[in-house]
C-alpha cells in the first residue's frame, strides 16, 4: 500500500470585522501566521478536530458551521520528491467565547483585522487571503434573504 495524504482542519473564525491568526511555532511555515488547525485524529470528524485544535491552540471556543475549501499542501525536497502531503480542511466556525491565548504548538494567537490580511499587511502561509475571502463570500451568501419566498 503507497503513501495516503495526511488530512487536516483549519478553524477559520470571524468576529467583530476581525479573523484569529495562529503564528506557527513548527515547520512548515515556522514564523508565519495562519489559520488555527493541525491534524485530524483517527475517528474524530473534521468538525470535531477543528474545534478541538482552535481551543488547544489559541483557548478560543468555536462552533463548526460549514466547511470553505480544501487545500492540498505538498512539502517538496530540492529535487521536488513529495516529502509530506497534507489535504487541509478549511472550516468555518462561529465564535462562541474565549480570548486568544497561544498554546500547543502556536507562538502567538491574535485577531487581525479583515482587511490587514487581505491586503497581505502580515508574513502569513500561502493561500490564507485566498481561504478567508472564500469564507468571507460564504457569510455573505448565508446572510441574504430567501429569495426563493
Amino acid at each position: 500500500m503507497g503513501q495516503t495524504p495526511k488530512i487536516g482542519a483549519l478553524a477559520v473564525v470571524m468576529h467583530q470585522r476581525q479573523v484569529l491568526l495562529v503564528q506557527r511555532s513548527k515547520q512548515p511555515d515556522e514564523g508565519l501566521w495562519g489559520f488555527p488547525g493541525g491534524h485530524v485524529e483517527w475517528g474524530e470528524t473534521v468538525f470535531q478536530a477543528a474545534a478541538r485544535e482552535l481551543l488547544e491552540e489559541t483557548g478560543i471556543s468555536a462552533q463548526p458551521q460549514a466547511f470553505l475549501d480544501n487545500l492540498d499542501l505538498l512539502l517538496r525536497d530540492n529535487l521536488g520528491v513529495v516529502q509530506a502531503h497534507y489535504l487541509l480542511v478549511g472550516v468555518a466556525c462561529e465564535y462562541l467565547s474565549g480570548a486568544p491565548v497561544a498554546g500547543d504548538d502556536a507562538r502567538d494567537a491574535q485577531w487581525f483585522p479583515v482587511q490587514q490580511i487581505l491586503e497581505g499587511a502580515v508574513p502569513m502561509s500561502a493561500r490564507v487571503p485566498d481561504l478567508l475571502r472564500t469564507a468571507l463570500l460564504a457569510d455573505q451568501t448565508s446572510a441574504r434573504p430567501d429569495s426563493r419566498a
